[in-house]
Order: C-alpha cells, then structure tokens, then sequence
C-alpha cells in the first residue's frame, strides 16, 4: 500500500503543479490577448503551452483566431500579426503589432505582468474573506550563546514589531525581518513577554547577513525557532516486530534522549529519529521512575522520494501547555480588497528588491529558486493545504508580474524599453540592435535557468 500512497502523492503534485502554471500562463497571456483586441492589433493565435497542439479551434467570426491547447502546459504565448514573419495583405497592415502606435504596443505588453498581479490580488481576496489562520510570531526555543541569546530573545516571546513595523504573523514576520537583515543587516525587533512588557531587541549578525539568506539558514543561523506545539515525548504505541518492539521500548515509556540529544518533546525526537535512518544508536527512556538505556537500530521508509527513519512508536499527545498561538485573518470584503491590494504591493516591492538585492551581493545566489522546488512546493500544498495552495500561486504570480517587468530584452520589460525609445526618438530601434538585445537577454535567462536548476539539485540532494 505505501508505494500506492507514494505514486497518488505523486500525481496530485504533478497536477497541483500543473494547474499553478496553467492558470498563470493563461492570465499572463490573456492580459496581452485581450487588450490588444481592444486596441485593434489582429491576434492570430492563443496558445497555451509549447509544441504539439493536442486541441485547436478557430474562434470568433470577426477576425478569427486559434486557441491551441498544446501538449507542454508550462508556457503559452500569444501571436499578433506581424508584417516582419509573414506577408501580410494590404487592406490587414492596419491590424499589424508593429504598425500599431508605440503607446498601444506598450499597453500591450504590459497588461500581461498586470494581469497576473490582479490576480494575486484576487486570490488574496478571496483568502481574506473566507479567513486565513495563521501563526503568531512566537518564539519557541532559543539556542544558547547565539545571536538571538546573546540579544535577549527568550522562548514563548511574542514578536508585535520587526523594523518599526507591527507584525501580526510569522509570514510577516520572516517577510520583515529578511528585509531589514538585507538592506541594514541587523534586525531591531519589538518583542512582548509573558508578564506583558514589551521589550526592544537588536539582533547583531557581524556581517554574518549575506550566509543567513541561504536555504533554511535564517532563523537556524540567528538562533532560534517558531513556537510549534509541543507534546511530551511519551511513547502510547509500540509496533510489533519493529525497531522499537525489537529494542525493548514498552508503552509508557518517556524518551529522555536519543542519540545523545536531550529530547523535550516527541516532534523533537520524531526530527531524530528521521534524520538517522539504519543507524544503531543510544536511547535512554524513563520507566517507572527509572532510567533506562536502550540501543535501537532505527529502521527506514521512502516518502516522497526521500528515505526517512522509522523505529514504529506512537505518541501519548500529551501536550504540553501553550500560548494561544493562532490568529484569524478574516476581514469584510471592501477591507479585504484593501488588505489584498497592500499585501501584493508589498509583496511586489520585495519582490523587485531581492532580485536588486542578489545583483549587489547582499543576498546569497542560493535563495533563488528554480521549477523544481516550485514544483514540490506547490505540490505538497495541493495535497495538504488549500488555503496554502491558493497563497503560493499568488506568490508566484506576483513573481512573474514582477520579473517580467524587468528591461530585460525576451521579457516584457525589455519589450517595452523598445518601443518606449521609439516613442522618445521617433524612430524604431534598429534591428540590429534589437538583435544584440536578445542575444544577451537569451544569455541571461540561459544564466539564471542553469543558477535555480543548481540550486534545486542541491538542495534536493542535500536534504
């Protein structure tokens, strides 16, 4: 049964995934296919994905155009009628892109990147109305003599500011601090204890900055983590003829340490007992009052690809008392729209100042990430998580805008440069410096696609 979860796991990934890029490539090119209708430039054809077509139809009585359906969903384009690839009849030169005026060539081409911020704000709308739950900032453990130690962060703290700002989850959290640690590269925080008093913090990195931008290095490196709950490391279950029935693990048992680490509570040990798959070590339990030191042989499962360590122990969930660690983000819907509309246009921001911010070398080249762990991001929220399904394609929509936005000759952005030079100079750029614009555009994309395909293949081998 595990390889049948394991495939089904699978294939609703690769749709999530599918779905993601269907959905953006479609707004994407809808944007520049509907206003350039509404501009009068003939569209030929609306494809979405590359190659074979696997569905095509001739749409509309007045100026007709294909939709093809093609048979590689991650991409789409849109293709005007353009005099400099095809002949084109007299009495349809009016319809031309690139007899069209400069100002309706750029309205064109921008109204693809903003379709795709609209529907970040959309979906944002949506997820406010309904209501999103979300983590408050609290801090859970601290490492010792680490940068959050040594500034005076302490467990169960609640972050209420980063940067002079009032965070009220962590996705703002982490959002405001990377960007200060970015551009400043210390972070003030306002934090509120358990007694109520609100206490500034500076967290002083010593040029430590750049490193702490790499995947999954930021609060690791600072020294601490989000607040999780937590339950106590009792074991309720034990499996039959599994490491742990084979080591003498008995129900009731309270795991004290494994492998040498200090266990508080069962996620801990569960994070321990993964991470050393077919590896003989040391555990001690409590029972009956006594210490006990076992050695277990931890066994093994592949999930998602990945191999895992098991040993066949249930938990007792008894929790351990907590803070009220959840918040609801539900608004009405004009307060929702508002909301929606902010967070796209902060996310926008940061969005164009972390692509600055890795060209100037303040952000590591690590933290870009490429279709792969798009893919098992998306995926992994398609299977557990609507809500987080919905807010990653945001993301990645407002990526998309953004990046496309950029004067990069092959994106929009660049396109646009183009006919906003002719628009200043009266004149088209010349073909010839058109061309060179693409061979260093290609050149860079080649660059960046080959970076985040690094990246994904790093990281993937390495976790």
């Amino acid at each position: 049964m595990n390889w049948i979860n394991e495939v089904g796991g699978v294939l609703v990934s690769a749709a999530g995934f599918i779905v993601a890029i269907g959905v953006l490539v479609s707004v994407h090119e809808f944007g520049h296919f509907w206003v350039a209708r509404r501009l009068g430039i003939r569209v030929l054809r609306f494809s979405i994905g590359f190659f074979k077509p696997l569905y095509r139809r001739m749409v509309g009585k007045h100026e007709p155009f294909e939709f093809v359906i093609a048979a590689v969903p991650l991409g789409g384009y849109v293709k005007f009628l353009d005099e400099r690839e095809d002949e084109v009849p007299p009495h349809e030169l009016h319809g031309a892109f690139y007899r069209a005026p400069p100002w309706k060539r750029i309205a064109v081409l921008l109204a693809g990147p903003l379709c795709n911020l609209v529907l970040a704000v959309l979906l944002y709308w949506g997820l406010f109305t309904a209501g999103v739950p979300a983590p408050k900032p609290i801090i859970g453990p601290v490492a010792a003599d680490s940068i959050a130690a040594r500034a005076g962060m302490r467990e169960n703290d609640l972050v209420i500011a980063v940067a002079g700002r009032a965070v009220e989850t962590w996705d703002d959290a982490i959002l405001r601090l990377v960007d200060q640690l970015t551009s400043v590269g210390d972070v003030d925080l306002v934090v509120r204890r358990q007694d109520g008093e609100e206490r500034p913090l500076r967290l002083l990195t010593h040029d430590t900055h750049r490193s702490l931008t790499e995947p999954d290095k930021l609060l690791t490196g600072l020294g601490f983590q989000p607040w999780r709950p937590r339950v106590m490391p009792i074991v309720a279950q034990v499996v039959p003829e599994r490491s742990a029935a084979r080591a003498g693990v008995q129900p009731g048992d309270q795991v004290m340490s494994f492998d040498g680490k200090a266990v508080n509570d069962f996620g801990e040990l569960q994070m321990l007992i993964e991470s050393r798959a077919y590896q003989s070590v040391p555990m001690v339990v409590r029972r009956g009052g006594e210490l006990r030191e076992l050695t277990i042989t931890v066994g093994a499962e592949t999930i998602d690809g990945r191999t895992i360590g098991r040993i066949g122990v249930g938990s007792a969930n008894q929790a351990v008392p907590a803070p009220e660690a959840m918040t609801l983000q539900k608004y009405s819907p004009l307060a929702a729209l508002e909301r929606a509309s902010s967070k796209t246009w902060e996310m926008s921001a940061f969005t164009l100042r972390m692509a600055g911010r890795i060209i100037t070398g303040d952000v590591s080249p690590k933290a870009m990430s490429g279709p792969i762990s798009i893919a098992e991001l998306t995926g992994k929220a398609a299977r557990h998580d609507w809500r987080q399904y919905l807010i990653i394609i945001a993301l990645i929509s407002i990526s998309v805008g953004v990046l496309n936005l950029l004067p990069i000759p092959m994106l929009d952005g660049g396109q646009v440069a183009y006919q906003l030079v002719e628009l200043i100079k009266g004149r088209p750029v010349s073909e010839r410096v058109q061309a060179a614009g693409q061979r260093i555009g290609l050149f860079i994309l080649i660059l960046v696609i080959v970076l985040v395909s690094y990246n994904d293949i790093a990281r993937h081998f390495s976790s």
